[in-house]
Protein backbone atom coordinates (compact mmCIF):
# COMPACT_ATOMS: atom_id res chain seq x y z
CA UNK A 1 0.00 0.00 0.00
CA UNK A 2 1.05 3.44 -0.70
CA UNK A 3 -0.35 6.62 1.27
CA UNK A 4 1.80 10.03 1.97
CA UNK A 5 1.73 11.34 5.35
CA UNK A 6 -0.41 14.71 6.22
CA UNK A 7 2.71 16.50 6.57
CA UNK A 8 3.79 15.69 3.09
CA UNK A 9 0.56 16.35 1.43
CA UNK A 10 -0.06 19.89 0.16
CA UNK A 11 -3.26 21.88 0.69
CA UNK A 12 -5.94 21.83 -1.86
CA UNK A 13 -8.27 19.58 -4.14
CA UNK A 14 -7.86 17.71 -7.29
CA UNK A 15 -11.02 16.76 -9.75
CA UNK A 16 -10.47 13.71 -11.46
CA UNK A 17 -12.88 12.77 -14.87
CA UNK A 18 -13.44 9.38 -16.57
CA UNK A 19 -16.03 11.12 -19.00
CA UNK A 20 -17.24 14.29 -20.76
CA UNK A 21 -19.62 14.62 -19.04
CA UNK A 22 -18.03 13.69 -15.91
CA UNK A 23 -15.33 16.51 -17.01
CA UNK A 24 -17.97 19.41 -17.47
CA UNK A 25 -19.74 18.56 -14.01
CA UNK A 26 -16.12 19.05 -12.59
CA UNK A 27 -15.49 22.43 -14.56
CA UNK A 28 -18.59 24.04 -12.81
CA UNK A 29 -17.59 22.88 -9.76
CA UNK A 30 -14.20 24.03 -9.71
CA UNK A 31 -15.97 27.69 -9.95
CA UNK A 32 -17.34 26.52 -6.42
CA UNK A 33 -14.50 24.94 -4.66
CA UNK A 34 -11.67 27.37 -4.07
CA UNK A 35 -8.21 25.93 -4.40
CA UNK A 36 -9.26 22.80 -6.90
CA UNK A 37 -7.76 21.80 -9.96
CA UNK A 38 -8.04 19.82 -12.66
CA UNK A 39 -6.70 16.47 -13.21
CA UNK A 40 -5.34 16.74 -17.17
CA UNK A 41 -3.67 12.80 -16.82
CA UNK A 42 -5.73 9.66 -17.00
CA UNK A 43 -7.55 8.83 -13.89
CA UNK A 44 -5.55 5.99 -12.13
CA UNK A 45 -1.99 8.22 -13.01
CA UNK A 46 -4.30 11.20 -11.51
CA UNK A 47 -5.35 9.36 -8.40
CA UNK A 48 -1.90 8.13 -7.72
CA UNK A 49 -0.59 12.08 -7.97
CA UNK A 50 -3.56 13.19 -5.86
CA UNK A 51 -2.96 10.68 -3.09
CA UNK A 52 0.65 12.01 -2.48
CA UNK A 53 0.09 15.70 -3.41
CA UNK A 54 -3.67 16.58 -2.51
CA UNK A 55 -6.09 16.97 0.47
CA UNK A 56 -8.95 15.30 -1.38
CA UNK A 57 -10.09 14.45 -4.59
CA UNK A 58 -13.41 14.22 -6.32
CA UNK A 59 -13.48 11.73 -8.64
CA UNK A 60 -16.57 12.27 -11.01
CA UNK A 61 -17.27 8.57 -12.18
CA UNK A 62 -19.29 5.75 -11.05
CA UNK A 63 -18.98 5.07 -6.99
CA UNK A 64 -17.63 1.57 -7.92
CA UNK A 65 -15.10 2.67 -10.18
CA UNK A 66 -14.24 5.13 -7.95
CA UNK A 67 -13.23 2.69 -5.24
CA UNK A 68 -11.47 0.37 -7.35
CA UNK A 69 -9.09 3.23 -8.32
CA UNK A 70 -8.22 4.32 -4.68
CA UNK A 71 -8.59 0.60 -3.11
CA UNK A 72 -4.42 0.39 -3.70
CA UNK A 73 -3.82 3.44 -2.09
CA UNK A 74 -5.53 3.18 1.04
CA UNK A 75 -3.17 3.39 3.82
CA UNK A 76 -4.36 5.25 7.48
CA UNK A 77 -7.68 7.16 7.70
CA UNK A 78 -5.60 9.93 9.90
CA UNK A 79 -3.86 10.06 6.92
CA UNK A 80 -5.78 8.91 3.67
CA UNK A 81 -6.93 12.13 1.68
CA UNK A 82 -10.87 12.79 1.75
CA UNK A 83 -12.47 11.34 -1.60
CA UNK A 84 -16.31 12.03 -2.73
CA UNK A 85 -17.71 10.49 -5.99
CA UNK A 86 -19.93 11.86 -8.00
CA UNK A 87 -21.83 10.01 -10.50
CA UNK A 88 -21.95 11.29 -14.55
CA UNK A 89 -25.19 12.43 -14.11
CA UNK A 90 -23.88 15.08 -11.14
CA UNK A 91 -27.25 13.29 -9.00
CA UNK A 92 -24.93 12.46 -5.80
CA UNK A 93 -21.90 13.42 -4.45
CA UNK A 94 -21.10 10.67 -2.10
CA UNK A 95 -18.31 10.53 0.96
CA UNK A 96 -16.27 7.62 -0.09
CA UNK A 97 -13.26 8.03 2.38
CA UNK A 98 -12.35 10.54 5.02
CA UNK A 99 -15.63 11.60 6.11
CA UNK A 100 -14.09 13.30 9.47
CA UNK A 101 -10.93 14.52 7.67
CA UNK A 102 -13.46 16.75 5.49
CA UNK A 103 -14.81 14.83 2.57
CA UNK A 104 -18.55 14.75 4.19
CA UNK A 105 -18.34 18.39 4.16
CA UNK A 106 -16.48 18.46 0.70
CA UNK A 107 -19.49 16.19 -0.16
CA UNK A 108 -22.08 18.60 0.58
CA UNK A 109 -20.14 21.54 -0.70
CA UNK A 110 -19.80 19.98 -4.62
CA UNK A 111 -23.31 19.09 -4.09
CA UNK A 112 -24.78 22.42 -3.75
CA UNK A 113 -22.32 23.96 -6.57
CA UNK A 114 -23.98 20.75 -8.61
CA UNK A 115 -27.66 20.84 -7.20
CA UNK A 116 -26.57 17.11 -6.27
CA UNK A 117 -27.86 15.09 -3.11
CA UNK A 118 -25.34 14.47 -1.00
CA UNK A 119 -24.61 11.06 0.24
CA UNK A 120 -23.24 10.67 3.85
CA UNK A 121 -22.70 7.00 5.91
CA UNK A 122 -20.56 8.09 8.50
CA UNK A 123 -22.46 6.34 11.22
CA UNK A 124 -21.93 9.28 14.04
CA UNK A 125 -23.13 11.82 11.41
CA UNK A 126 -25.87 9.49 11.02
CA UNK A 127 -26.74 8.85 14.14
CA UNK A 128 -26.36 12.18 15.27
CA UNK A 129 -23.33 11.94 16.81
CA UNK A 130 -20.11 14.21 17.15
CA UNK A 131 -17.25 13.38 15.49
CA UNK A 132 -14.93 12.03 17.79
CA UNK A 133 -11.73 12.92 16.15
CA UNK A 134 -12.88 16.92 15.32
CA UNK A 135 -14.83 17.21 18.61
CA UNK A 136 -14.37 21.03 19.96
CA UNK A 137 -11.33 21.20 17.20
CA UNK A 138 -13.08 24.91 16.81
CA UNK A 139 -12.38 25.46 19.86
CA UNK A 140 -9.16 24.47 20.22
CA UNK A 141 -9.23 20.86 21.32
CA UNK A 142 -6.71 18.16 20.04
CA UNK A 143 -6.89 14.25 20.42
CA UNK A 144 -3.76 13.28 22.62
CA UNK A 145 -2.30 9.90 20.07
CA UNK A 146 -1.15 8.51 23.46
CA UNK A 147 -5.07 8.06 24.98
CA UNK A 148 -7.15 8.42 21.35
CA UNK A 149 -9.21 5.34 22.01
CA UNK A 150 -11.71 6.74 18.63
CA UNK A 151 -13.30 3.77 17.81
CA UNK A 152 -14.25 2.08 20.93
CA UNK A 153 -15.27 5.37 21.98
CA UNK A 154 -17.40 6.26 19.27
CA UNK A 155 -18.90 3.00 19.00
CA UNK A 156 -20.25 3.48 22.46
CA UNK A 157 -21.91 6.99 21.71
CA UNK A 158 -23.28 5.61 18.25
CA UNK A 159 -24.85 2.36 20.48
CA UNK A 160 -26.28 4.80 22.87
CA UNK A 161 -23.90 3.62 25.90
CA UNK A 162 -23.57 5.88 28.96
CA UNK A 163 -19.88 8.11 27.87
CA UNK A 164 -18.38 10.02 30.77
CA UNK A 165 -17.15 13.28 30.31
CA UNK A 166 -14.48 14.69 32.55
CA UNK A 167 -12.84 18.56 32.50
CA UNK A 168 -10.31 19.98 34.67
CA UNK A 169 -11.39 23.20 33.40
CA UNK A 170 -15.35 23.85 31.38
CA UNK A 171 -13.73 24.14 27.83
CA UNK A 172 -16.27 23.81 25.31
CA UNK A 173 -16.88 21.18 23.03
CA UNK A 174 -19.79 22.00 21.21
CA UNK A 175 -22.87 20.00 21.30
CA UNK A 176 -22.68 16.47 22.60
CA UNK A 177 -25.60 13.49 23.12
CA UNK A 178 -27.85 13.23 26.13
CA UNK A 179 -25.87 10.10 26.56
CA UNK A 180 -22.75 11.92 27.61
CA UNK A 181 -22.86 12.22 31.74
CA UNK A 182 -20.63 14.21 33.43
CA UNK A 183 -18.53 12.77 35.95
CA UNK A 184 -16.18 13.36 39.01
CA UNK A 185 -13.36 11.66 37.75
CA UNK A 186 -12.01 10.29 34.83
CA UNK A 187 -14.29 7.25 33.93
CA UNK A 188 -14.12 4.70 30.82
CA UNK A 189 -15.81 4.61 28.36
CA UNK A 190 -14.65 8.21 28.23
CA UNK A 191 -13.92 11.82 26.97
CA UNK A 192 -11.97 13.61 29.06
CA UNK A 193 -10.55 17.25 28.73
CA UNK A 194 -7.78 18.28 29.99
CA UNK A 195 -3.70 20.20 30.11
CA UNK A 196 -2.67 17.61 32.85
CA UNK A 197 -0.22 14.58 32.65
CA UNK A 198 -3.42 11.85 33.25
CA UNK A 199 -3.42 8.38 32.69
CA UNK A 200 -7.05 7.84 32.35
CA UNK A 201 -8.95 4.43 32.44
CA UNK A 202 -9.31 3.12 29.25
CA UNK A 203 -11.23 3.34 26.60
CA UNK A 204 -10.99 7.07 26.28
CA UNK A 205 -10.20 10.12 24.18
CA UNK A 206 -7.69 12.56 25.93
CA UNK A 207 -8.34 16.00 24.39
CA UNK A 208 -5.85 18.77 24.66
CA UNK A 209 -6.85 22.36 25.05
CA UNK A 210 -4.36 24.74 23.70
CA UNK A 211 -4.34 26.46 27.51
CA UNK A 212 -0.77 27.01 28.05
CA UNK A 213 1.71 30.30 27.16
CA UNK A 214 5.60 29.13 27.93
CA UNK A 215 7.34 32.75 28.76
CA UNK A 216 10.93 32.21 27.45
CA UNK A 217 14.18 35.24 28.31
CA UNK A 218 17.57 34.35 27.87
CA UNK A 219 21.20 35.52 27.30
CA UNK A 220 22.54 35.68 23.58
CA UNK A 221 23.67 32.39 21.92
CA UNK A 222 21.38 30.12 23.98
CA UNK A 223 21.30 26.47 22.96
CA UNK A 224 18.22 25.52 21.61
CA UNK A 225 19.00 22.01 24.05
CA UNK A 226 19.28 24.82 26.86
CA UNK A 227 15.99 26.02 26.29
CA UNK A 228 13.87 22.98 25.25
CA UNK A 229 15.28 21.13 28.19
CA UNK A 230 14.18 23.79 30.68
CA UNK A 231 10.89 23.96 28.99
CA UNK A 232 10.59 20.41 29.20
CA UNK A 233 11.30 19.97 32.50
CA UNK A 234 9.20 22.79 33.81
CA UNK A 235 6.08 21.28 32.33
CA UNK A 236 6.94 18.11 33.60
CA UNK A 237 7.57 19.16 37.01
CA UNK A 238 4.31 20.74 36.98
CA UNK A 239 2.71 17.71 35.51
CA UNK A 240 1.79 19.95 32.31
CA UNK A 241 0.75 18.12 28.49
CA UNK A 242 3.55 19.88 26.00
CA UNK A 243 0.59 18.76 24.03
CA UNK A 244 -1.75 22.03 25.57
CA UNK A 245 1.09 24.43 24.72
CA UNK A 246 -0.25 26.96 22.69
CA UNK A 247 2.55 29.19 22.13
CA UNK A 248 6.11 30.27 23.52
CA UNK A 249 5.69 34.25 24.35
CA UNK A 250 8.98 36.46 24.86
CA UNK A 251 10.33 39.65 24.38
CA UNK A 252 10.97 41.66 21.37
CA UNK A 253 14.14 41.86 21.76
CA UNK A 254 14.59 38.24 21.53
CA UNK A 255 12.46 38.03 18.42
CA UNK A 256 15.47 36.63 16.38
CA UNK A 257 17.18 34.24 19.43
CA UNK A 258 18.14 31.14 17.13
CA UNK A 259 18.29 28.74 20.27
CA UNK A 260 14.40 29.62 21.11
CA UNK A 261 13.03 29.68 17.65
CA UNK A 262 14.59 26.21 17.04
CA UNK A 263 13.56 24.90 20.50
CA UNK A 264 10.26 25.91 19.71
CA UNK A 265 10.11 24.78 15.88
CA UNK A 266 11.02 21.10 17.17
CA UNK A 267 8.41 20.71 19.49
CA UNK A 268 5.73 22.52 16.80
CA UNK A 269 4.89 25.52 18.98
CA UNK A 270 4.13 29.19 17.53
CA UNK A 271 6.43 32.56 18.83
CA UNK A 272 4.25 35.11 20.31
CA UNK A 273 6.67 38.57 20.43
CA UNK A 274 5.78 41.29 22.86
CA UNK A 275 7.40 44.98 23.07
CA UNK A 276 9.16 45.52 26.36
CA UNK A 277 6.61 48.43 26.67
CA UNK A 278 4.15 45.76 27.09
CA UNK A 279 5.76 43.42 29.26
CA UNK A 280 7.07 46.25 31.43
CA UNK A 281 3.39 47.04 32.56
CA UNK A 282 2.09 43.07 33.57
CA UNK A 283 2.51 42.93 37.40
CA UNK A 284 5.05 39.63 37.88
CA UNK A 285 6.13 37.95 41.04
CA UNK A 286 9.66 37.91 40.29
CA UNK A 287 10.89 41.30 38.92
CA UNK A 288 14.80 41.49 38.03
CA UNK A 289 16.18 45.43 37.52
CA UNK A 290 19.10 43.54 35.77
CA UNK A 291 16.92 42.23 33.36
CA UNK A 292 15.06 45.70 33.33
CA UNK A 293 18.28 47.30 32.32
CA UNK A 294 18.72 44.68 29.71
CA UNK A 295 16.14 44.62 27.74
CA UNK A 296 14.13 47.44 29.03
CA UNK A 297 11.35 44.87 31.44
CA UNK A 298 11.65 43.48 34.13
CA UNK A 299 10.65 40.44 34.02
CA UNK A 300 10.80 38.39 30.03
CA UNK A 301 9.75 34.96 30.93
CA UNK A 302 7.28 35.57 33.30
CA UNK A 303 5.49 38.71 32.06
CA UNK A 304 5.67 37.07 28.28
CA UNK A 305 3.95 34.26 29.39
CA UNK A 306 0.54 36.29 31.21
CA UNK A 307 0.80 38.88 28.53
CA UNK A 308 -2.61 37.36 27.38
CA UNK A 309 -4.07 36.81 30.48
CA UNK A 310 -4.34 34.04 33.13
CA UNK A 311 -2.97 32.49 35.50
CA UNK A 312 0.83 32.13 36.39
CA UNK A 313 1.23 28.32 37.51
CA UNK A 314 4.91 27.69 36.99
CA UNK A 315 7.07 31.00 38.30
CA UNK A 316 10.25 32.14 36.71
CA UNK A 317 13.18 28.79 36.35
CA UNK A 318 16.54 29.31 35.68
CA UNK A 319 19.32 27.76 34.29
CA UNK A 320 22.58 29.08 33.40
CA UNK A 321 21.98 31.42 30.22
CA UNK A 322 17.70 30.74 29.96
CA UNK A 323 14.25 31.61 31.92
CA UNK A 324 10.97 29.78 31.93
CA UNK A 325 7.39 30.45 33.45
CA UNK A 326 4.21 29.09 32.34
CA UNK A 327 0.75 30.58 32.60
CA UNK A 328 -2.73 28.97 31.67
CA UNK A 329 -4.99 30.80 29.90
CA UNK A 330 -8.44 31.79 31.31
CA UNK A 331 -11.45 29.78 30.35
CA UNK A 332 -13.17 31.34 26.95
CA UNK A 333 -16.43 30.15 26.22
CA UNK A 334 -17.78 31.48 22.46
CA UNK A 335 -20.33 33.21 22.10
CA UNK A 336 -22.30 33.25 18.42
CA UNK A 337 -24.78 36.11 18.04
CA UNK A 338 -26.93 34.50 15.01
CA UNK A 339 -29.03 35.78 12.71
CA UNK A 340 -31.95 33.90 11.18
CA UNK A 341 -33.05 36.09 8.51
CA UNK A 342 -36.84 37.08 7.97
CA UNK A 343 -38.53 33.86 7.84
CA UNK A 344 -37.48 31.49 4.94
CA UNK A 345 -35.28 28.60 5.53
CA UNK A 346 -33.41 29.52 2.75
CA UNK A 347 -32.27 32.64 3.91
CA UNK A 348 -30.70 31.55 6.90
CA UNK A 349 -26.94 31.53 6.26
CA UNK A 350 -24.72 29.34 6.53
CA UNK A 351 -22.53 30.71 8.85
CA UNK A 352 -25.57 30.59 11.01
CA UNK A 353 -26.55 27.09 10.06
CA UNK A 354 -22.61 26.24 11.27
CA UNK A 355 -22.95 28.30 14.89
CA UNK A 356 -26.05 26.37 15.63
CA UNK A 357 -24.36 23.16 15.19
CA UNK A 358 -21.45 24.17 17.05
CA UNK A 359 -23.90 25.64 19.69
CA UNK A 360 -23.88 23.74 23.50
CA UNK A 361 -26.63 26.20 24.69
CA UNK A 362 -29.10 27.78 21.66
CA UNK A 363 -30.75 30.64 23.70
CA UNK A 364 -33.77 33.19 21.95
CA UNK A 365 -37.55 34.23 20.83
CA UNK A 366 -39.60 31.14 20.86
CA UNK A 367 -40.66 31.68 17.20
CA UNK A 368 -37.16 32.10 16.60
CA UNK A 369 -35.70 28.86 18.16
CA UNK A 370 -38.54 27.34 16.55
CA UNK A 371 -37.25 28.49 12.91
CA UNK A 372 -34.04 26.69 13.57
CA UNK A 373 -34.16 23.93 15.50
CA UNK A 374 -33.39 21.48 11.98
CA UNK A 375 -30.18 22.81 12.78
CA UNK A 376 -29.34 22.32 16.25
CA UNK A 377 -27.49 19.39 16.91
CA UNK A 378 -28.91 16.51 19.14
CA UNK A 379 -27.88 16.95 22.81
CA UNK A 380 -27.58 21.27 22.46
CA UNK A 381 -29.36 22.56 25.63
CA UNK A 382 -32.39 25.09 24.14
CA UNK A 383 -33.40 27.97 26.31
CA UNK A 384 -36.30 29.90 24.28
CA UNK A 385 -38.88 32.22 26.42
CA UNK A 386 -41.65 34.52 24.93
CA UNK A 387 -41.18 38.12 23.95
CA UNK A 388 -40.32 40.81 26.15
CA UNK A 389 -37.26 39.36 27.83
CA UNK A 390 -34.41 40.59 25.77
CA UNK A 391 -32.22 41.62 28.58
CA UNK A 392 -32.67 38.05 30.37
CA UNK A 393 -31.87 36.35 27.32
CA UNK A 394 -28.59 38.56 26.68
CA UNK A 395 -27.61 37.73 30.35
CA UNK A 396 -27.82 34.12 30.14
CA UNK A 397 -26.26 33.95 26.91
CA UNK A 398 -23.02 36.02 28.10
CA UNK A 399 -23.19 33.89 31.40
CA UNK A 400 -23.40 30.65 29.86
CA UNK A 401 -20.15 31.52 27.31
CA UNK A 402 -18.37 33.35 30.55
CA UNK A 403 -18.73 29.75 31.92
CA UNK A 404 -17.07 28.63 28.67
CA UNK A 405 -20.27 26.90 27.02
CA UNK A 406 -20.46 27.13 23.27
CA UNK A 407 -23.73 29.00 23.05
CA UNK A 408 -25.62 30.90 20.25
CA UNK A 409 -28.40 33.77 20.81
CA UNK A 410 -30.47 33.67 18.19
CA UNK A 411 -32.30 36.86 16.26
CA UNK A 412 -34.53 37.54 13.49
CA UNK A 413 -33.53 39.38 10.57
CA UNK A 414 -29.71 40.77 11.27
CA UNK A 415 -28.48 40.41 14.65
CA UNK A 416 -26.85 43.54 14.92
CA UNK A 417 -30.11 45.58 13.86
CA UNK A 418 -32.92 46.39 16.33
CA UNK A 419 -31.85 42.33 17.77
CA UNK A 420 -29.82 41.10 20.47
CA UNK A 421 -25.87 41.71 19.70
CA UNK A 422 -26.11 45.45 21.22
CA UNK A 423 -27.95 44.09 24.41
CA UNK A 424 -25.05 41.38 25.14
CA UNK A 425 -22.27 43.07 23.45
CA UNK A 426 -23.39 45.57 26.29
CA UNK A 427 -22.82 43.09 28.78
CA UNK A 428 -18.89 42.41 27.86
CA UNK A 429 -15.78 44.26 28.77
CA UNK A 430 -17.01 45.10 32.34
CA UNK A 431 -13.29 43.16 33.81
CA UNK A 432 -15.03 39.75 34.06
CA UNK A 433 -13.42 37.40 31.81
CA UNK A 434 -15.00 37.86 28.12
CA UNK A 435 -15.44 34.54 25.91
CA UNK A 436 -14.60 34.64 22.27
CA UNK A 437 -17.29 36.46 20.32
CA UNK A 438 -18.40 35.62 16.29
CA UNK A 439 -21.18 38.01 14.76
CA UNK A 440 -23.12 36.26 12.07
CA UNK A 441 -24.53 38.91 9.63
CA UNK A 442 -28.13 38.52 8.21
CA UNK A 443 -30.73 39.80 6.23
CA UNK A 444 -32.50 42.21 7.62
CA UNK A 445 -36.24 42.82 7.91
CA UNK A 446 -35.98 46.12 5.73
CA UNK A 447 -33.65 44.31 2.96
CA UNK A 448 -36.30 41.40 2.91
CA UNK A 449 -39.24 43.62 2.70
CA UNK A 450 -37.36 45.68 -0.34
CA UNK A 451 -37.06 42.53 -1.89
CA UNK A 452 -40.85 41.70 -2.16
CA UNK A 453 -41.69 45.47 -3.58
CA UNK A 454 -38.78 45.30 -6.19
CA UNK A 455 -35.67 47.80 -5.39
CA UNK A 456 -37.02 50.64 -2.81
CA UNK A 457 -33.70 51.40 -1.28
CA UNK A 458 -31.67 51.72 -4.60
CA UNK A 459 -30.32 55.50 -3.09
CA UNK A 460 -29.94 56.62 -0.04
CA UNK A 461 -32.20 54.87 2.97
CA UNK A 462 -32.60 55.13 6.69
CA UNK A 463 -33.99 52.83 8.92
CA UNK A 464 -36.03 54.26 12.23
CA UNK A 465 -38.20 52.51 14.49
CA UNK A 466 -41.36 54.22 15.59
CA UNK A 467 -41.39 52.37 18.87
CA UNK A 468 -41.04 54.35 21.74
CA UNK A 469 -40.41 51.88 24.69
CA UNK A 470 -36.43 52.76 24.69
CA UNK A 471 -36.15 55.68 22.44
CA UNK A 472 -38.17 59.06 23.27
CA UNK A 473 -40.72 60.26 20.99
CA UNK A 474 -39.06 63.55 20.68
CA UNK A 475 -35.35 61.73 19.82
CA UNK A 476 -37.92 59.69 17.09
CA UNK A 477 -39.90 62.52 15.96
CA UNK A 478 -36.58 64.49 15.47
CA UNK A 479 -35.02 61.74 13.30
CA UNK A 480 -38.19 61.21 10.95
CA UNK A 481 -37.73 65.48 10.08
CA UNK A 482 -34.13 64.95 9.56
CA UNK A 483 -34.64 61.90 7.38
CA UNK A 484 -37.44 63.93 5.51
CA UNK A 485 -35.62 67.37 5.09
CA UNK A 486 -32.54 64.83 3.69
CA UNK A 487 -34.57 63.29 1.36
CA UNK A 488 -33.97 59.32 2.60
CA UNK A 489 -36.26 56.71 1.59
CA UNK A 490 -37.18 55.56 5.18
CA UNK A 491 -38.17 51.78 6.52
CA UNK A 492 -40.12 52.25 9.41
CA UNK A 493 -39.71 49.27 11.66
CA UNK A 494 -42.10 48.71 14.83
CA UNK A 495 -44.64 50.94 12.87
CA UNK A 496 -47.44 49.97 14.89
CA UNK A 497 -48.87 47.45 17.47
CA UNK A 498 -51.96 47.29 20.09
CA UNK A 499 -50.87 49.63 22.54
CA UNK A 500 -49.15 52.32 19.83
CA UNK A 501 -51.55 53.09 17.50
CA UNK A 502 -50.80 56.93 16.84
CA UNK A 503 -47.29 57.25 16.33
CA UNK A 504 -47.71 55.61 11.98
CA UNK A 505 -50.04 58.82 11.89
CA UNK A 506 -47.65 61.80 12.84
CA UNK A 507 -44.95 60.08 11.56
CA UNK A 508 -46.75 59.84 8.01
CA UNK A 509 -47.77 63.65 8.79
CA UNK A 510 -44.20 64.64 9.66
CA UNK A 511 -42.48 62.92 6.63
CA UNK A 512 -45.21 64.61 4.49
CA UNK A 513 -44.04 67.93 5.48
CA UNK A 514 -41.56 67.30 2.97
CA UNK A 515 -42.70 65.01 0.27
CA UNK A 516 -45.90 64.34 -1.94
CA UNK A 517 -49.24 63.16 -1.28
CA UNK A 518 -48.37 60.61 -4.16
CA UNK A 519 -44.76 59.54 -2.55
CA UNK A 520 -45.10 55.91 -3.50
CA UNK A 521 -45.24 53.46 0.01
CA UNK A 522 -44.48 50.07 0.42
CA UNK A 523 -46.33 47.96 3.20
CA UNK A 524 -44.92 44.28 3.63
CA UNK A 525 -46.33 41.85 6.35
CA UNK A 526 -44.92 38.98 7.20
CA UNK A 527 -41.97 38.65 4.77
CA UNK A 528 -41.19 35.46 3.24
CA UNK A 529 -43.13 33.83 5.43
CA UNK A 530 -46.10 32.29 5.45
CA UNK A 531 -49.44 34.49 4.91
CA UNK A 532 -46.72 37.17 3.13
CA UNK A 533 -48.82 40.45 2.64
CA UNK A 534 -47.86 43.26 0.40
CA UNK A 535 -49.44 46.45 -0.35
CA UNK A 536 -48.45 49.20 -2.73
CA UNK A 537 -50.22 52.34 -1.88
CA UNK A 538 -49.09 56.47 -1.53
CA UNK A 539 -48.27 58.49 1.31
CA UNK A 540 -51.36 60.09 1.18
CA UNK A 541 -53.47 56.90 1.03
CA UNK A 542 -51.36 54.63 3.54
CA UNK A 543 -54.23 52.92 5.63
CA UNK A 544 -52.58 52.20 8.95
CA UNK A 545 -55.38 49.60 9.82
CA UNK A 546 -53.04 47.24 7.98
CA UNK A 547 -49.95 47.62 9.62
CA UNK A 548 -48.73 45.57 12.42
CA UNK A 549 -46.05 44.50 14.18
CA UNK A 550 -44.47 42.52 11.69
CA UNK A 551 -44.70 44.75 9.40
CA UNK A 552 -42.17 46.88 7.13
CA UNK A 553 -43.26 50.29 5.61
CA UNK A 554 -40.95 51.85 3.50
CA UNK A 555 -41.53 55.11 2.24
CA UNK A 556 -40.07 56.18 -1.18
CA UNK A 557 -37.55 59.38 -2.27
CA UNK A 558 -38.88 62.33 -4.43
CA UNK A 559 -37.32 59.92 -6.94
CA UNK A 560 -38.71 56.69 -5.74
CA UNK A 561 -41.58 55.42 -8.33
CA UNK A 562 -44.01 52.58 -9.45
CA UNK A 563 -43.15 50.66 -12.52
CA UNK A 564 -44.87 47.41 -13.70
CA UNK A 565 -46.33 46.78 -9.93
CA UNK A 566 -42.47 47.30 -8.32
CA UNK A 567 -41.18 50.10 -6.16
CA UNK A 568 -38.12 51.21 -7.33
CA UNK A 569 -35.68 53.99 -6.40
CA UNK A 570 -33.28 54.78 -9.18
CA UNK A 571 -29.53 55.04 -8.78
CA UNK A 572 -29.23 58.39 -9.73
CA UNK A 573 -31.47 61.76 -9.22
CA UNK A 574 -32.37 63.21 -12.60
Amino acid sequence: MTGGGAAERRAGITLITATANGRRHAQHAATALEGSALADSRPAEAVATAWRSSEAMVLFMAAGAAVRLIAPHLGDKRTDPAVVAVDDAASYAIALAGGHHGANDLARRVADALGAEAVVTTASEVMGAPALDHLGQRFGLRVDPDCADLAAVGAALVGGETVHLWRSRAWPTGPLPATVELAQRPTAPGIVITDELIDPPRPSVLYRPRSLRVGVGSSSGVSAEEIGELIDAALAQADLSPGSVAAVATVQAKAGERGILEAAAARGWPIVVHSAETLAGIGVPNPSQIVADSVGTPSVAEAAALAEGGELIVAKRKSANATVAIARSPVRGRLALVSTGPGDAALVPPMARDALAAAEVVIGLDQYVERVRGWVRPGSEILSSPIGDEVARAESAVAAARAGRSVALLSGGDVGVYAMASPALERLGDGAPDPDVVVVPGVTAATAAAAVLGSPLGHDHCAISLSDLLTPWAVIRRRLKAAAEGDFVVSLYNPRSAGRAWQLDEARLLLGEHRKPDTPVGVVTDAFRPGQQVTLTTLGDLDPQIVGMRTIVVIGNSQTRMTGGRMITPRGYE
